[in-house]
Formats: C-alpha cells, sequence, structure tokens
C-alpha cells in the first residue's frame, strides 16, 4: 500500500511513522504547504518522498489528512474530486462541519471521518512520536455513509496500531469533544495568562511552580495555529462547556470566601469520584 499523509506535523508524522513502523505502508508520500515542515519530514524518515497534492493522491492507496480543521473540509472536497479507488480519511478533531460538506459528494463512501484520541502540547515534524498512538481511542464518525472495504481497511490501521475504536455522529463527538478535551485547552491558556499576569518573577515562577502546575498548564504550550480553529469550529458546544466550568470555579470561590468547610469538602469529594473513570 502507497499512503499520502497530508500535514507532517504532530499528528500527520506520528500516524507516517506508525505505518511505517507497523509495516502497514511500503511507501508513504509527504505533502505539506510549509517548505521547511516538508525538507523536515524528509529529514527523519516521516516520509519517504514529498509531493504535490495532487501528485500525492494520485499515487497513492490511502490518503491521510492531518492539518488544522479549519482546512480539512474544502480539502476533503478537492480530493475527493480526484479520488478513483483511493479511501481518504481525516484526522480532526472536530466532524459536524467536515461531515456536512462531503455529505452530498458522490464519492463521499471513500471517506471516512476520524478522531484518534491523542496529542501533545508540541507541534511540527519534531514532534512526531514513535508508538504515539498505541492504548489510545479512536473516533470514526458516520460509519455507515463510508464504503465497507474503507471502512474496513481505516480500522485495520487503527487496530494495529492498538487503538479502541468507539463509532459517534459527527454531532455527538463534538459535544464530548468539547468535554473531555477542548476545555483542558482553553483552561490550560487561561492558568497560563492568569499567572503570567499575577506573577510578574519569571525565576519566581521557574523555582515554585511543582509538579501540578506543570501538568495543569503543560497544553499551554500547544500552538494557537492548530487550537483556533478547533475552538471557533466548535464554539457552542466550547461556550456551553465553559458557561458550566465559570459555575464551577464561582461556586468554589463562594465557598472559600466563607469559609465553608463541609462544602469545599463535598466538592472535592465529588470531583475525586472521577478516579472511577480516569485511573
Amino acid at each position: 500500500m502507497i499512503a499520502t499523509v497530508i500535514g507532517l506535523g504532530l499528528i500527520g508524522g506520528s500516524f507516517a511513522l506508525a505505518l511505517k513502523d507497523k509495516g502497514l505502508a511500503d511507501k508513504v508520500i509527504g505533502v505539506d504547504n510549509n517548505p521547511a515542515n516538508a525538507a523536515k519530514a524528509l529529514e527523519l524518515g516521516l516520509a519517504d518522498e514529498v509531493l504535490p497534492m495532487e501528485a500525492a493522491v494520485d499515487a497513492s492507496d490511502l490518503v491521510a489528512i492531518a492539518i488544522p480543521v479549519s482546512a480539512i473540509p474544502l480539502l476533503a472536497v478537492k480530493i475527493l474530486n480526484r479520488v478513483r479507488h483511493q479511501i481518504v480519511m481525516d484526522m480532526g478533531s472536530t466532524k459536524e462541519e467536515l461531515c456536512e460538506v462531503i455529505a452530498q459528494h458522490a464519492r463521499r463512501g471513500r471517506f471516512v471521518a476520524t478522531h484518534p484520541m491523542w496529542g501533545t502540547e508540541y507541534s511540527g515534524p519534531e514532534s512526531a512520536v514513535k508508538g504515539a498512538f498505541a492504548g489510545r481511542s479512536v473516533v470514526i464518525c458516520q460509519r455507515e455513509m463510508s464504503d465497507p472495504e474503507a471502512v474496513e481497511m481505516v480500522e485495520d490501521i487503527y487496530r494495529q496500531l492498538g487503538m479502541p475504536i468507539i463509532c459517534m455522529e459527527p454531532e455527538e463527538h463534538d459535544l464530548h469533544a468539547a468535554y473531555v478535551s477542548h476545555i483542558s485547552q482553553v483552561t490550560s491558556y487561561a492558568l497560563a495568562l492568569t499567572v503570567l499576569e499575577k506573577e510578574r518573577e519569571d525565576e519566581t515562577i521557574f523555582a515554585l511552580a511543582g509538579g501540578g502546575f506543570e501538568s495543569t498548564v503543560r497544553l499551554a504550550k500547544s500552538s494557537g495555529d492548530m487550537w483556533i480553529p478547533i475552538l471557533l469550529k466548535n464554539k457552542y458546544n466550547v461556550l456551553d462547556v465553559l458557561r458550566e466550568h465559570i459555575h464551577q470555579l464561582q461556586v468554589m470561590r463562594r465557598m472559600i470566601e466563607r469559609d465553608d468547610t463541609e462544602g469545599l469538602r463535598a466538592s472535592i469529594r465529588k470531583a475525586n469520584s472521577i478516579r472511577r473513570i480516569i485511573h
């Protein structure tokens, strides 16, 4: 199989590595509109060759799109306009708009909408991680809209990468992604901005910041080029979860103001119950 990966950053680069590492592709072609990224991907061995998008699609059996979500729908249509036997998949973290845009395309069946639930705060080809996806879930949306052999190929790849598969409708996916992924990103940015605003001494932050602070603000190092499109494309779900998050912060603020020991204890005990789900 010849695979093309469009977008050679964290997700695309790690997927290209996985295809090569597991022997799932005889050749990986890279596509990236940033020449520096393309050159670095070749240097790092993420891709065997870099080609323009049209030539890469024509030469491939599988095309994986791993670019910012704001650009995926239009590119998906352009690629579907070219495909014959090829299978196309995306790896973006919002799905509703994409699935609406391609819904009536004559070759909709060649497309499989996916979202591997993995990521780090880093970006670019250098951030690609070997074995990145193992043990992480992947969501497939509108499975029934894809041709059976297309779904079979994509699901087989993800299974060989060690990823449990979850099927969801696009609206359901975007809602849950807002609650378990996108809110963490917003919270991390906000906390970093709070600390940078209140603590003006860089040395003090570095010296006193413990593991808890580091893990909480880790995501604040993430690129805005990736996250701004996600937050805006999923804005209504993100705004909904932000309202609830702000409400919970206000509740805890009032309890602290009132020295409400029992209220705080009850809230923390309730929060601790997340252990049942996340170990």
